[in-house]
C-alpha cells in the first residue's frame, strides 16, 4: 500500500468494495481465553488504551455531513459509502478495544485530553481537507502505537487486536492520502510547498502529544523517545510521498473539488 510508483487514484466506488470485503477477511480473535494479560503489564498500557480506545469510537457524525457536502460538490456519490465503510472499520477498531477492556476489568474512559483537542481542531473547519490531515497523521502514529502495544503485551487477544488494527490503518492511510492528492491536485507550487510547511508543523505537535500521553504504554513496547520520534517521520514521509499529487497518472474523470 506504501508502493512510491505513479499510479492512478483509486476510485471511491473500488474503496467501497474494498472495505466491504475486508469486513469479511477480519482475522480471528480468541476471546474465548480471557485478557490473559497479568496485572503488573496492565498497569503499564490501561490507561493509554482506555484514552485510544475513546479516540476510535466517533459516531462519525461531523465526517459523513462533511463528506455529503464534498461529495455533492464533485458529483461522487460512492465517496459518501466509502467514508461511511471507513467510519465503521474504525468503530469496529474501538469495539474490539473496549471489548478488551471490559474483559481486563478496566473502566472505559469517557474523556481524554488529547481525544478532545484533537476533535475539536477537526470541527473546527468542516471541510475535508481539515478532517483528512490530522486524520492520516493519527493514523500513522498509531502503525508506531499498536505495533508497541503487541511487543508490550502477552495477551494473545490484545495481539491479535492489534494485529488487525495495524492491517486495516495501513488502508486508511492510503484512503485519505489520495483524497488529500486529489485536494491538493490543482495547487501551485508555492501553495504545495506552503501546504508542507504546515504539515510539519502540525506533525510535530501531533508527535510531541501523542509521546506525552502515551510515552508509559510506548516505552512498555520498547519505544523510547528517539525511536518513536524517528520511525514516526519515516512513516509520515511515506505518507507525504503517497498525498503527493505528482505520484499518480491523473484521469480526467477525477473530480478536484
Amino acid at each position: 500500500m506504501f508502493d512510491s510508483s505513479r499510479h492512478a487514484i483509486t476510485s471511491s466506488r473500488d474503496w467501497v468494495e474494498y472495505f466491504r470485503e475486508n469486513a469479511n477477511r477480519q482475522r480471528e480473535i480468541p476471546w474465548h481465553i480471557g485478557p490473559d494479560a497479568p496485572p503488573d503489564e496492565l498497569a503499564e498500557i490501561a490507561a493509554s488504551l482506555r484514552a485510544w480506545q475513546l479516540g476510535e469510537t466517533s459516531d462519525g457524525s461531523h465526517l459523513l455531513a462533511s463528506g455529503n457536502d464534498y461529495a455533492a460538490r464533485i458529483g461522487d456519490p460512492d465517496f459518501v459509502d466509502a467514508v461511511r465503510l471507513f467510519i465503521a472499520e474504525e468503530q469496529r477498531h474501538g469495539n474490539n478495544l473496549g471489548r478488551f477492556l471490559d474483559l481486563a476489568g478496566i473502566e472505559r474512559a469517557e474523556s481524554d485530553w488529547g481525544d478532545t483537542i484533537f476533535r475539536k481542531f477537526r470541527y473546527f473547519v468542516p471541510r475535508m481537507e481539515v478532517w483528512a490531515t490530522p486524520v492520516v497523521m493519527v493514523e500513522t502514529h498509531a502503525l508506531v502505537y499498536y505495533n508497541a502495544i503487541r511487543f508490550a503485551t502477552r495477551s494473545r487477544v490484545l495481539k491479535a487486536i492489534c494485529g488487525q488494527i495495524l492491517a486495516d490503518e495501513v488502508a486508511h492511510i492510503r484512503f485519505q492520502c489520495e483524497r488529500l492528492a486529489i485536494l491538493h491536485r490543482d495547487r501551485s507550487p508555492v501553495a504545495l510547498a506552503a501546504t508542507n510547511l504546515i504539515h510539519r508543523g502540525m506533525f510535530a505537535g501531533i508527535t510531541l502529544a501523542v509521546w506525552v500521553g502515551h510515552r508509559r504504554a510506548l516505552r512498555a513496547g520498547g519505544y523510547g523517545f528517539d525511536r518513536y520520534w524517528n520511525r514516526s517521520w519515516r512513516l509520515m514521509g511515506r505518507a507525504w510521498r503517497l498525498m503527493a499529487p505528482g505520484a499518480y497518472e491523473w484521469r480526467p474523470t477525477v473530480a478536484t473539488a
